[in-house]
């Protein structure tokens, strides 16, 4: 398992809660996830560092909602566990593969990660996370 500091364990429990706040809030959860990780944003809690990253997940929302003019409201909602597992796991795996959220996105978009929720949320991370990159290896090799 990838040594964490309490810094970047901070970060994927807030990426959680804000993905959390974004459904609680009333946005289409697979375009804000979408949103969110091809965002400025997003690549900014990627950085090594920046102002972002010690903010609360009520400032980052209010950033990317900036950064698109306007989330979107109403269309798809995922359950609540499912979106904060969905941004825990998501900022994990840059920590664990260095890949950027947008990399990372297009391995496991929005409907992968509603769609594995249930099988895979029990799984150590890692290995959420490496089954999670055989499947999209398994879809572009047919």
């Amino acid at each position: 398992m990838a040594n964490l500091d309490s810094q970047k364990r901070q970060l994927c429990d807030i990426q959680g809660r804000l993905f959390e706040l974004a459904r609680k809030k009333g946005y289409d959860c697979p375009v804000f996830i979408k949103d969110f990780m091809n965002s400025h944003v997003a690549a900014s809690l990627d950085d090594i560092y920046d102002r972002l990253q010690w903010a609360g997940e009520e400032y980052i929302l209010e950033e990317l909602d900036e950064e698109v003019n306007g989330l979107k409201k109403a269309g798809i909602v995922y359950h609540a566990e499912v979106m904060y597992w969905a941004g825990y796991i998501y900022r994990y795996w840059h920590y664990y593969t260095n890949e950027n959220s947008w990399e990372i996105y297009k391995i496991a978009g929005a409907e992968t990660m509603n769609e594995c929720w249930l099988g895979f949320h029990t799984l150590d991370i890692e290995m959420a996370i490496d089954d999670l990159k055989e499947i999209y290896r398994q879809k572009i090799e047919k």
